[in-house]
């Protein structure tokens, strides 16, 4: 017999015990076809354990059997078989909740977990759900408050018996109709079901967007999954690990664990290579021991100077070390397990192993022999500390080698450059000698070769060649008789220099003879002083008179011959031009 119970998170489809529970299972479809159930609430919600239900007031403490609801509230509870027993033993578990002494009333709850050994006695099992398990899930997963009482409401919608073996009691009546929801049983509702919640309401803007982001991440990480690049979404990656990038080339394994090792115990460091190549990609991998020492390294070690570069460290995002052991079961990392449990295994109960088939003993001990068989070549592919070393050596020294052959190419392109240029400029002024050797070269007329060479043509060019040839000479001799004009005229200025020279000395001389005859005659002859003085002016002035006129005359030759030599030089410099 089977009965659906609609809920606000889905629909439940439960199969009664009716041979072995007929009383309670008897009590169970007649409140269900009375629609006593319509609107409960499941007051009480425990993750891993159970799901209770079945007060229309929602409270926990009341709630009536059928017997109590058509007789009164004096049969409000029966007593249950509890022979044979039935075991909690798995999720999706029916049974009637027991006030005491194996009696019984209309609450009841679901079974959350597996193996709830100490419902055992207690309670009485009647169903078990046989399909709507994601719905049980979702129970399991419903926020609740410290009484377990979810904060928003999870109700019973409506509840269809789709066969009733039993007779109906005396005094019962189905309804005709579904009834609506009374005032009691919605009165110690939290959060309707229906009612759209703001999770903003009462949140900063930090929080908002930290929400925001988480709901992003999960998207993003669904999207993997779905596309397959991750097993899980919920799967998390390690928090002990850095992801360390932007690195010189030349920075090793070794190098990276000596500069981490400050922090902590570093577990292993791993600079990521190119397989074909073994060039470094320029990032790499930190693990540290415990995971202080990878927080400290993440807020110290960024933006930090190594090799000349400057690093960028982040937590690592990378999950491709953890083994994924399925849904629901976990992982296995390098040394460390993360198990993210399913409800089987929440309660600290191992899954009993099934027997299995030898086609799948066969298959499983072929994965098993291709598992080992990769890990032998895994270990082969090891290599000693000692080898790491030589081939880091080997290449810094490839790289080296790389380097000075570049410089030495550069080197010579250079001096080839040099070289190229050298040649062409001596090129350049080869051709510009020939070409001013031949300019006057013409190959050799003939009358058949048209007005080009034509005597007309040929006469020209000759006397341009004698005017040339003449212009030449003149300028040749125009040059050496300049420099015979000019020795000529310094010479004759010194001359004239030492002749003013002497002259100025002979007229010194008598200025100071006549100075003295004065001073004599004055002091010997007064009266005779006035003619000889006038007689001494008069000599005088002749004399100064005729120096005058032989100063004029020689300074009038001079000036003659100077402007002679301007006027020749003017003329040379024309006749130049």
């Amino acid at each position: 017999m089977s009965v659906v119970i609609e809920t606000t998170l889905g629909d439940l489809t439960v199969d009664l015990f009716t041979d072995e529970r007929p009383v309670a299972c008897l009590n169970f479809i007649k409140l269900c076809q009375l629609k006593y159930y319509n609107y409960n609430l499941f007051h009480t919600v425990q993750q891993g354990f159970i799901a209770q239900t079945g007060d229309p007031s929602g409270v926990g403490n009341g709630g009536s059997s059928v017997w109590g609801v058509v007789e009164g509230m004096q049969k409000r509870f029966f007593e249950a078989e509890y022979i044979p027993k039935i075991h909690h033993s798995s999720a999706g578990m029916l049974s009637l909740v027991s006030a005491g002494k194996n009696l019984v009333g209309s609450q009841f709850f679901f079974t959350l977990g597996e193996n709830l050994i100490s419902l055992d006695g207690n309670h009485c099992v009647i169903g078990e759900v046989v399909e709507g398990h994601e719905v049980l899930r979702k129970l399991n997963d419903a926020i609740v408050d410290d009484n377990f009482r979810p904060y928003q409401d999870i109700r019973i919608t409506h509840t269809v018996v789709l066969e009733d073996p039993f007779p109906n009691p005396r005094g019962f009546q189905v309804p005709s109709r579904s009834p609506s929801p009374s005032a009691e049983r919605l009165q110690n509702g939290r959060i309707a079901a229906d009612e759209d919640i703001d999770e903003t309401n009462g949140k900063t803007m930090e929080e908002m967007q930290e929400m925001l982001a988480e709901r992003e991440a999960k998207a993003r990480a669904t999207i993997l999954e779905i596309v397959g690049d991750l097993p899980d979404a919920e799967m998390a990656p390690p928090e002990n690990v850095l992801f360390v990038c932007k690195l010189n080339p030349v920075t090793t394994d070794d190098d990276l664990e000596i500069i981490f090792s400050r922090f902590g115990v570093v577990k292993g460091c791993e600079v990521i290579r190119d397989r074909k190549t073994g060039d470094s990609l320029q990032y790499a991998f930190v693990e540290f021991e415990d995971q202080k020492s990878c927080e400290a390294a993440y807020f110290k070690m960024d933006n930090v100077l190594i090799d000349d570069r400057r690093i960028h460290v982040d937590f690592s995002q990378s999950v491709s070390k953890v083994t994924w052991r399925g849904k629901g079961r976990g992982v296995v990392g390098d040394g460390s397990q993360l198990d993210f449990n399913n409800l089987r295994e929440s309660n600290g109960k191992k899954h009993e192993s099934k027997p299995r088939k030898r086609g799948q003993e066969d298959r499983r001990g072929q994965g098993d022999r291709r598992m080992d068989r990769n890990r032998n070549d895994e270990q082969k592919r090891e290599i000693t500390s000692e080898e790491r070393r030589k081939a880091r050596e080997q290449r810094h020294r490839e790289q080296r080698e790389r380097e000075d052959r570049g410089r030495r190419n550069n080197t010579q392109r250079s001096r080839s450059r040099e070289t190229n240029v050298r040649h062409n400029e001596r090129y350049e002024r080869r051709r510009s000698r020939s070409n001013d050797r031949n300019v006057d070269r013409r190959r050799p007329t003939s009358p058949y070769r048209g007005s080009r060479y034509s005597p007309e043509r040929r006469r020209r060019e000759s006397q341009r060649d004698r005017s040339e040839d003449r212009h030449h000479r003149t300028q040749a001799n125009s040059q050496s008789e300049r420099r015979q004009a000019e020795r000529k005229y310094k010479e004759k200025e010194s001359e004239n220099v030492s002749k003013v020279r002497k002259r100025v000395a002979v007229e010194e001389e008598r200025a100071s003879k006549k100075r003295s005859k004065r001073a004599k005659s004055s002091s010997s002859e007064s009266s005779d002083s006035s003619d000889d003085s006038e007689s001494s002016s008069t000599d005088s002035s002749d004399e100064s008179s005729s120096d005058e006129r032989s100063k004029r005359k020689k300074h009038g030759k001079s000036n003659q011959k100077k402007s002679k030599t301007k006027r020749k030089h003017k003329s040379k410099k024309k006749h130049k031009k």
